[in-house]
């Protein structure tokens, strides 16, 4: 009805109606991309110690999430008030802050989640909010000729200071707290956790249970609206004061409630107390995420709701209207919040962003080996060192029994499995899922009883790698990479603070020039990119599980890798034969475009031959003594294919440095000559391609034989290079490049040859392919 009378009374104000359309839809792709970024707070731990199914992971933090949802409306104030001072901006500046805010909100948490990296939703938004409403200070000063230090009148300062400590206060207490916590745990409970006493687990069952369930009330429940209520059973005081002033006596009785509990569940109904501990940690880290974080979502349009209604019943000019009524509470409807948490919900179970998220959490904490996303920098490698020589030195400082017991507490177990269940094994075990989430949810709490403003997901995250260094999860095999890892993580959660303030600043100036044209212009190109963004994430997902990428042997005789890695070598000789086509098109045509193109599907190729050679391991790992000369079969044709990489790499590089730096095109005659040589290697490709799509390889010697014809054709090429260089060339860089062109095209001939003379001699087409035999059951 308001709206309608707006459309019909003030046409010239349908502006701020259109603009809380937009918030309205902005919310829910915020709350979209926010429950994306922050799903790894309570699904890391479950996931990765694999205590229980994946839908029942699910369904629990979905329960969480909708019952948290729903108690949240006491946190809706920091969108309102807890940045800025309401009382100095008008109406239509306070409209543009907001919308400067859901805009750069929900490109920023995209970008996070694209690129998998968790990062904070509490300081984006309060940046964004702190950013946007600095840049409306500074354009009302100007354009009213004052001093630009009284900026700090529109702000409410200590909000900024206050989240900029707590990020730092969360990276290094929650990493400290959760590696020695972790530490003493494994000296306890070891890796053989379940054949400990009874009461060894109900006393570890109760004291994290109390850590939860605290947690649930402290940071879940104390926030809302409820919490504030008087209750006859506390005498007549709120839930909020009585969880303030009564901790020692809560905890102290629900310690003992819960050991003796956990003692019966385990003693007698033979209950695995770890994950239960698992399942409730998960249910409350859901709980307190939708409860507290929901803000950072909803909080703003809600807020401009809030606005436009107060606004339109003035009666005022949108310039004339000041928003001193934003420092009053103004209760969220429930309805509202519960179709948020639905939102939420739904997102949680579909987002393929939040697995990728989640996703880099468990690779940087997984106590196996995993394809290591991040490189090594110096930073890492410090710390890496420091941390080897802080080892040695308490090596030496505790005597060597001491040493040995410690060792043989944190042991780990071997678990035999054939090569098909390799990935089924869990990230981490129960006894460190149900370290994550008890230490988190202490931490939490503590901070929240005592008004520090740590982040949930600065918490969660730095807990888990804390851990994951004190259960020696990070050895020498991948401590590097995992370090840096984390550096990455938390370099971006400065670089979130940062983006966040300049982008709603910038977006904020932007819809203040010409609201009326910027507004729809930043809409549709904020969607825009959202879509793009989208677009792009569905197109690597398919090129992940794309059918030419190379599998990993595990067959246990020469046989059985020949027709294995078949596939293999076909997918290398079909990507091949591209490649070098492309780069040879490329140079003809002086296309830098499509030789970066080139350069990076050969980069892709290289990385897959790296993995197959980073796979050995586990493949030779499998083989019983009669199968060693599988082993040296499949090592040689990875060595080829890595030969073959190579050559295919150089020729890529070279051509697009070449066109890349403007040097001068190459001679007609040059160009021809590339396309003559191309033309051959495409027929020998292709056939070679066929003898091993059709796994024919009696064709191999065929093929073989057409080796000298090939290279004659390359010889030729280089002696009449030869002769123009003597008589009429007169560029040295297209002499270098054609000459490096051809004779790394010689080494690619050489290796792919290598590889058919392998095949040839090792093919013996009487012998039946022997492939690893599965022998574990499918037991839960």
């Amino acid at each position: 009805m308001i709206f309608a009378t707006i459309l019909q009374e003030n046409p010239m104000d349908n502006i701020y109606l259109y603009m809380i359309i937009a918030l309205a839809i902005l919310a829910i792709a915020d709350l979209v991309v926010g429950v994306s970024n922050d799903a790894v707070n309570f699904l890391n731990s479950a996931i990765g110690s694999k205590a229980i199914s994946f839908k029942t992971i699910m369904i629990v933090a979905s329960l969480g999430v909708a019952v948290g949802a729903v108690f949240s409306s006491g946190m809706m104030e920091v969108a309102r008030k807890g940045i800025f001072n309401p009382g100095e901006f008008m109406f239509n500046e306070i409209m543009i802050i907001f919308m400067a805010v859901m805009i750069t909100d929900i490109l920023l948490l995209d970008f996070f989640n694209s690129v998998g990296m968790p990062t904070s939703t509490t300081v984006s938004i309060v940046f964004e909010l702190l950013g946007a409403a600095v840049a409306m200070a500074l354009i009302k000063i100007g354009h009213d000729s004052g001093d630009f230090s009284n900026v700090i009148d529109y702000i409410n300062t200590s909000k900024a200071s206050q989240i900029i400590f707590g990020i730092l206060l969360s990276v290094v207490v929650a990493f400290s707290i959760g590696a020695l916590v972790q530490w003493v745990s494994r000296l306890l409970l070891s890796y053989n956790f379940e054949k400990k006493a009874h009461w060894v687990g109900a006393l570890f069952g109760g004291f994290a249970l109390t850590a939860i369930t605290y947690f649930i009330f402290m940071k879940g429940l104390k926030g809302t609206s409820y919490a504030k209520e008087s209750f006859d059973i506390l005498g007549g005081g709120t839930m909020k004061d009585f969880l303030e002033t009564q901790v020692l006596s809560i905890v102290l009785v629900s310690s003992v409630i819960w050991s003796l509990l956990s003692y019966v569940l385990i003693a007698f109904v033979k209950t695995n107390i770890y994950k239960l501990i698992i399942i409730v940690g998960t249910f409350a880290l859901a709980l307190a995420f939708a409860g507290n974080d929901l803000v950072n979502f909803i909080g703003v349009p809600v807020a401009a709701y809030n606005s436009f209604l107060a606004w339109t019943d003035s009666g005022l000019a949108a310039t004339a209207f000041p928003m001193d009524v934003l420092a009053a509470k103004v209760p969220t409807n429930n309805w509202l919040l519960f179709g948020a948490g639905m939102v939420m919900v739904l997102t949680l179970w579909f987002s393929t962003k939040a697995k990728n998220v989640v996703k880099t959490s468990l690779d940087l904490s997984s106590q196996g080996e995993t394809k290591e996303r991040f490189q090594p920098n110096s930073l890492s490698r410090g710390f890496v060192r420091f941390a080897m020589l802080m080892s040695q030195m308490t090596a030496l400082m505790l005597p060597k029994s001491w040493q040995a017991k410690i060792d043989k507490q944190f042991e780990t177990p071997v678990i035999t499995l054939s090569k098909n269940k390799q990935l089924e094994l869990p990230a981490f075990d129960l006894v460190r899922a149900a370290v994550n989430l008890m230490v988190a949810a202490v931490l939490i709490s503590i901070a929240t009883s005592y008004k520090l403003p740590l982040s949930t997901t600065y918490v969660t995250f730095m807990v888990a790698m804390g851990t994951s260094l004190a259960d020696r999860a990070w050895g020498a095999e991948s401590a590097v990479y995992r370090v840096a890892g984390v550096i990455n993580v938390i370099g971006g959660w400065f670089f979130t603070a940062f983006s966040a303030f300049t982008a709603a600043a910038l977006v904020a100036y932007l819809l203040n020039l010409n609201l009326k044209v910027m507004f729809p212009i930043l809409l549709v190109v904020a969607f825009g990119l959202l879509i793009r963004s989208s677009i792009v994430h569905n197109k690597k997902s398919k090129e992940v599980k794309a059918e030419d990428s190379l599998k990993k042997a595990e067959s246990s005789s020469v046989q059985g890798v020949i027709h294995e890695s078949a596939g293999n070598i076909a997918n290398v000789i079909k990507r091949g034969n591209k490649i070098y086509t492309n780069a040879i098109n490329g140079l003809a045509k002086q296309d830098l475009s499509s030789l970066k193109k080139n350069k990076k599907q050969v980069d892709k190729l290289s990385l897959e031959v790296d993995d197959l050679r980073n796979n050995i391991f586990y493949f030779i790992k499998n083989l019983d003594e009669s199968s060693v000369g599988a082993s040296n079969f499949y090592i040689n044709i990875l060595g080829y294919l890595q030969d073959m990489a190579q050559s295919l790499e150089y020729i890529s590089k070279v051509s697009y440095k070449h066109v890349n730096n403007n040097h001068k095109k190459l001679k007609f005659n040059q160009i021809k000559e590339l396309k003559e040589v191309d033309s051959s290697f495409e027929n020998l490709f292709n056939d070679t391609k066929l003898a091993f799509d059709s796994r024919s390889f009696e064709q191999i010697g065929n093929i073989l034989d057409r080796k000298q014809d090939v290279l004659n054709v390359l010889s030729d090429k280089i002696q009449k290079q030869v002769e123009r260089t003597r008589t009429e060339e007169s560029s040295p860089k297209n002499t270098t490049l054609y000459f490096s062109v051809l004779l790394e095209t010689k080494d690619l001939l050489t290796a792919t040859m290598n590889l058919l003379q392998e095949y040839n001699n090792s093919h013996d087409a009487s012998v039946e392919p022997a492939t690893i035999v599965n022998n574990t059951t499918d037991e839960e």
